[in-house]
């Protein structure tokens, strides 16, 4: 079994618009890194627009796939932060947010109307910038006796590892970073050399 170990992410924020039936869709997409990214971004956001009618929101955060959120901010429920949620999720993307700023027209559009505009203000902010490819990895902490330096530098090296930190006490201690498909092949070679200890 193959397991997925990346997902795409943005580098910096996009805008788009979106009309339909006189309504007006502003779509904003941002990197964020954690949830006080995501509140800044929304305030910014609202004092941008406060005459919006609707700031509706999603996001998703970190590698965790339990971290998102999808906000209707009063409009009817599962029309506008789903639509942006599953915007997201069919490009696998991560550590992003999207709000979309809803200026009403004066016509309704009812729901079908209103996941599809979401869901393309959404999506036209995302054509504005370009996605960014990740891994998603772990960190492993090896000990061992310097004299075993080259050993274990000739696993850094075949995997293509990044070392994370090192520090010398008694033992030499290496932090490395593991691609999530790797993790399991590079223990294995790791405890094969026994003289290492894997925390």
């Amino acid at each position: 079994m193959s397991i997925s170990d990346t997902y795409f992410t943005i580098s910096k924020p996009s805008v788009s618009l979106f009309k339909d039936k006189g309504s007006k869709f502003y779509g904003f997409a941002f990197p964020v890194e954690d949830e006080d990214d995501i509140k800044f971004h929304l305030d910014e956001t609202k004092k941008l627009h406060p005459k919006a009618r609707h700031h509706c929101f999603a996001y998703r955060l970190g590698t965790n796939d339990d971290n998102f959120r999808a906000y209707d901010d009063g409009e009817p429920s599962g029309s506008a932060g789903k639509p942006i949620l599953n915007v997201l999720l069919s490009q696998n993307l991560r550590n992003v947010f999207i709000v979309v700023v809803r200026y009403f027209g004066g016509t309704l559009l009812g729901v079908p109307g209103l996941i599809n505009a979401y869901k393309m203000a959404s999506m036209e902010a995302l054509e504005e910038v370009k996605l960014e490819e990740r891994t998603i990895n772990e960190s492993l902490q090896l000990s061992f006796n310097i004299q075993y330096m080259n050993e274990v530098m000739r696993i850094i090296k075949k995997y293509e590892l990044n070392i994370l930190s090192q520090d010398y006490t008694d033992k030499y201690i290496l932090t490395i970073e593991v691609r999530l498909s790797l993790l399991e092949e590079v223990k294995e070679a790791v405890l094969d050399l026994r003289f290492v200890e894997l925390e």
